[in-house]
């Protein structure tokens, strides 16, 4: 939106003054008109500060190649100045009837929505006055759809033809739904709504980290694996990071390290491996398995220094885990 046009729809409005009324009061159309303009200034005033211009919902537009015209679906828009575009019903467009470029290639136009001017509103009822004129009571603020006709400047890019067209997009005073090539009066390819913008700006990843996050650690057997002993082969631990305070809607990306105290010092009381002593335990990577917007599972396997990893050592390090090592996690939500 251009400086310009907001300065003119301020200076429209002029101030901010709501019509009220008394008993007895003489009312003529001007007053109840009245009420109309200000309930629509401030809806238009709140959609250009609070929203941008584009398609809000709706207007899906179709086209195949060799079709001779478009079928535009029921929508809403908003323009540079907050007023609403919408369209109630499925209508066809027809495709421009021209035949080629200068060099018989396709000729390229933008479909476009605008708001209609206060002349062109179609009355929809009129009704006959009291010892007056009668005159239209009802309105359609039916939005105009036009085709724009695109060439490429001397850069090679498309832009539109009418300069005003071109100023009209620019401002969003014309909201662009679809763009066609057309060849012999038909499309020469399906449509394109690449070009279209959203009313809506584009939601940012949502990115959150948390600290050292306790966890409660539990050894890590691979069940489909043999240790020396029969029993399922000790690879690490796992535990349960929460992430519940982040509020994420949906599974994020998640990447998780484990932090605290290195190495981890594992007293074992007895066992064939250990001897009854002091076990180094290293830890490897983690893992993030089982992701859900709330938690995930965190999986790290572990190795014990000069001695082989058993279960008794790992039983041993899930409990000596619990408080020297906690899990650093960052999420990403797209």
């Amino acid at each position: 939106m251009s400086e310009r046009a907001a300065m003119d729809v301020f200076d429209e409005m002029r101030s901010v003054e709501r019509p009220k009324f008394f008993d007895g009061q003489q009312l003529f159309a001007a007053d109840l008109d009245g009420i109309v303009a200000f309930n629509r200034a401030m809806r238009w005033l709140h959609n250009r500060s609070l929203h941008q211009p584009g398609i809000g919902s709706g207007l899906a537009v179709a086209g195949r190649r060799g079709d001779r015209e478009v079928r535009i679906q029921p929508g809403y828009a908003l323009d540079a100045l907050g007023r609403e575009l919408v369209r109630l019903e499925t209508e066809s467009e027809p495709v421009p009837s021209v035949a080629s470029e200068a060099d018989g290639g396709p000729v390229t136009y933008d479909l476009t929505v605008s708001y209609p001017s206060d002349d062109a509103l179609e009355e929809v009822e009129t009704r006959e006055g009291v010892c007056l004129e009668g005159g239209a009571v009802r309105v359609r603020e039916r939005p105009v759809v036009c085709w724009v006709r695109l060439a490429r400047d001397p850069l090679g890019t498309l832009r539109p033809v009418d300069q005003a067209d071109a100023l009209a997009i620019q401002d969003a005073m014309k909201i662009v739904i679809a763009r066609v090539e057309v060849l012999n009066c038909r499309l020469n390819a399906d449509l394109s709504v690449s070009v279209r913008r959203s009313a809506r700006p584009p939601e940012r990843p949502k990115v959150t980290c948390g600290g050292c996050v306790a966890v409660e650690w539990r050894p890590w057997t691979a069940p489909d694996l043999d240790g020396p002993d029969g029993d399922p082969m000790p690879i690490g631990l796992r535990g349960r990071v929460n992430t519940s305070a982040a509020g994420f809607r949906a599974t994020p990306c998640y990447t998780a390290r484990i932090c605290g105290t290195r190495p981890l010092r594992v007293q074992v009381a007895g066992g064939f491996e250990s001897g009854g002593q002091t076990v180094l335990v290293l830890d490897a990577p983690a893992y993030v398995v089982d992701p859900m917007p709330d938690r995930f599972e965190c999986f790290v396997s572990v190795i014990a220094v000069d001695d082989l990893l058993s279960e008794d050592i790992l039983d041993a390090a899930a409990l000596a885990a619990r408080g020297p090592w906690g899990v650093t996690w960052l999420g990403i939500e797209a």
